[in-house]
């Protein structure tokens, strides 16, 4: 891990005010002690855990006595994929998630225009025609009608594809598309960038203020932050890492995808990964695929090849930094695998193991793929919410792939069974903030020979975002890691299992396995009451 990196993953704890806190009375998810009622803090890190008789005495030597009154503590999630400011942007304004129809989304920008009379550039995210019964994207002519003839950038749910109105064309020269078809690859940046650039600086921060507020509210104590040049810009990324390192909430671990390592080094980023695109995604077409797409006539795109993925990957073992790509279809995945173990003949096998590169989504894994991630010690982060939305027999992955390939995706058993770590993450607003509903996703996969156990898709929110930024003493309460914790107000908490030939939960506590909350489809999940990071206080759930 870089000095950066560590510096960055203490900022929370070394401006914790120096203060002692026993919580007792309630339910403390520990290795330490799976019977763990109470647990000590103490300048911004976990001092003890124990038994709720041990805990008197401590009780007269700290600063503050937190009564629990039965609620459950847990560490705090990470999110290992996140673009803040998309993220904030859709909280503060046009998010067409929730569009069920093309007359509903057209709907939803003409009032977004009518409120919003002063924006340079309207901008929107979060419409998927695939869920609409008209299966089309907006017309241009359709989005000028419904703002008026103002500039309008609205991006499909992946984030991989967008539409656009008349206005906003004639703002980024050298784009003048044929048709009505969603904009992608080149087109595509150059528009994203032109919309962007518009989001004045009081804009850009009260949308990173709502998006690290939202996650903070959510029990999430940390976000990989997914930067890029064709994804956001330096300024944005610099002014988020400042932001999370001057006021109370989750840290902020920033990715820069960069193949100018120089450039990643200046900007304070932990690793030239996160998005650094070698395909796009299924549901926009341009994930990269080894056979054609079952709904189009072709295989996708590719940005990245092997060799260019073996030269990044080796530059980046060299100068210690962390390498990542975001890859999706199979032929993607393979030359990622293939890059990676070219770069482990140039540099070392171990040196590529020790430097924990990482790989965004990894969607379509094979046996080999799978089998090649745990030899070069290859981190997943993935988002077990995609399958909620996509997965299934008639989803958007049957759709694009058809049924048979669609079941193949998203194989988190296997990939856990090989060994390969995994971070589980949002990629918000591709999806929402919404660590218990990702963790659920996992553990109630629609294919369901790839689902885990609640207890290892609860690990993958928490430990496994730490380890993949290089930090083992973290995402864990245990005495010396840093005190960044949930509190949750749940039910009974049980130990939850996919496999049906066993029993499904256990209250057992022969067992000494920390129970979770329950998270069978249907069931209420966890009320975040508050999140500490670093021993500071993040979020207070307001009574009443």
């Amino acid at each position: 891990m870089t000095d950066r990196t560590a510096a960055s993953a203490d900022a929370a704890g070394a401006t914790a005010p120096a203060r002692t806190v026993l919580l007792r009375g309630g339910e403390v998810h520990s290795p330490a002690d799976p019977f763990a009622t109470a647990m000590v803090v103490e300048r911004g890190h976990v001092a003890w855990v124990g038994s709720e008789g041990a805990a008197d005495a401590f009780a007269r030597g700290v600063d503050e006595v937190v009564d629990l009154d039965g609620a459950l503590v847990t560490p705090a999630f990470t999110d290992a994929h996140v673009h803040t400011t998309s993220a904030g942007l859709a909280l503060t304004g046009l998010d067409l998630t929730g569009a069920r129809s093309l007359p509903d989304a057209l709907e939803l920008v003409r009032a977004h225009a009518a409120a919003r009379p002063g924006d340079r550039v309207l901008l929107g995210h979060g419409w998927d025609a695939a869920r609409w019964p008209e299966r089309r994207a907006p017309r241009r002519a359709e989005l000028d009608a419904a703002t008026g003839g103002r500039p309008l950038y609205l991006s499909r749910i992946d984030v991989h594809s967008a539409v656009v109105t008349t206005a906003l064309l004639e703002l980024v020269p050298g784009v003048r598309p044929e048709g009505d078809e969603p904009l992608i690859r080149d087109d595509h940046h150059a528009v994203r960038r032109a919309a962007l650039a518009a989001v004045t600086p009081a804009q850009r921060a009260e949308a990173q203020r709502a998006a690290l507020d939202r996650a903070a509210s959510l029990g999430i104590g940390s976000v990989h932050e997914c930067g890029g040049p064709d994804i956001s810009s330096e300024e944005d990324f610099a002014a988020l890492l400042e932001l999370a390192a001057e006021r109370p909430g989750p840290r902020v671990f920033g990715y820069w995808a960069d193949r100018d390592l120089d450039r990643a080094k200046a900007l304070g980023a932990v690793g030239a990964a996160g998005d650094l695109f070698v395909d796009g995604a299924l549901g926009s077409h341009t994930a990269c695929l080894h056979a054609p797409y079952t709904d189009a006539p072709h295989t996708g795109t590719g940005y990245l090849s092997a060799p260019e993925v073996a030269e990044h990957v080796a530059a980046c073992t060299r100068a210690g930094l962390q390498a990542g790509f975001h890859a999706i279809g199979d032929a993607a995945l393979t030359a990622v695998v293939e890059g990676v173990r070219a770069a482990a003949e140039e540099v070392g096998l171990a040196r590529i193991r020790a430097a924990r590169h990482r790989v965004e989504h990894a969607e379509m894994m094979t046996p080999a793929t799978i089998a090649a991630f745990a030899d070069l010690g290859l981190t997943a982060s993935v988002q077990p919410a995609f399958d909620a939305a996509w997965g299934g027999e008639d989803g958007m992955y049957a759709d694009r792939l058809g049924a048979d390939r669609a079941r193949t995706l998203n194989p988190y058993a296997a990939m856990l069974k090989a060994g390969i770590p995994l971070a589980f993450g949002s990629d918000a607003p591709v999806t929402p903030l919404d660590p218990w509903g990702t963790v659920r996703a996992a553990a109630f996969h629609r294919t369901p020979e790839h689902r885990i156990s609640v207890r290892a898709a609860f690990a993958a929110h928490t430990r496994g975002g730490w380890r993949a930024v290089g930090r083992d003493d973290a995402g864990t309460l245990v005495p010396g890691a840093p005190a960044d914790y949930a509190v949750w107000q749940t039910r009974e908490l049980v130990v939850q299992a996919p496999d049906d030939r066993v029993a499904r939960w256990s209250t057992d506590p022969r067992s000494g396995t920390p129970g979770l909350p329950d998270l069978s489809p249907g069931a209420d999940l966890p009320v975040c009451l508050a999140t500490v990071v670093g021993g500071r206080e993040a979020f207070v759930r307001p009574q009443g």
